[in-house]
């Protein structure tokens, strides 16, 4: 993630644009080096590893670790609307299990 870009306040919730001209980025499952290609398939990855739906709207979807942690994870529900800065999110949170690799180069 290059840092670059502009920070927002959208819907309550600051976020960081990206310029138009950034690489599109993909959303990796490491242990089957599987790319994540919708909302479902990442919910189902996140459910294995103790996560669960805590609150969602007609644009957002907020897990939370069943084991009553602080973290939350926040994910569009369009996925298409999926940004860097989500998938980044769910890496820190998972690190041995997802990674973020350009969409041109998914391995």
């Amino acid at each position: 993630m290059s840092g670059a870009g502009v920070w927002v306040f959208r819907n309550g919730v600051m976020q960081l644009e990206e310029p138009a001209a950034a690489g599109r980025k993909a959303l990796v499952y490491v242990p089957t080096n599987e790319v994540v290609r919708s909302v479902e398939a990442l919910e189902r990855r996140l459910g294995a590893l103790g996560w669960e739906r805590y609150y969602e709207n007609r644009t957002i979807v907020q897990l939370h670790k069943r084991d009553g942690g602080s973290d939350l994870i926040t994910i569009p529900r369009d996925f298409a609307s999926l940004r860097s800065t989500h998938m980044y999110d769910v890496v820190v949170k998972n690190r041995d299990h997802f990674k973020v690799v350009d969409a041109s180069t998914p391995n």
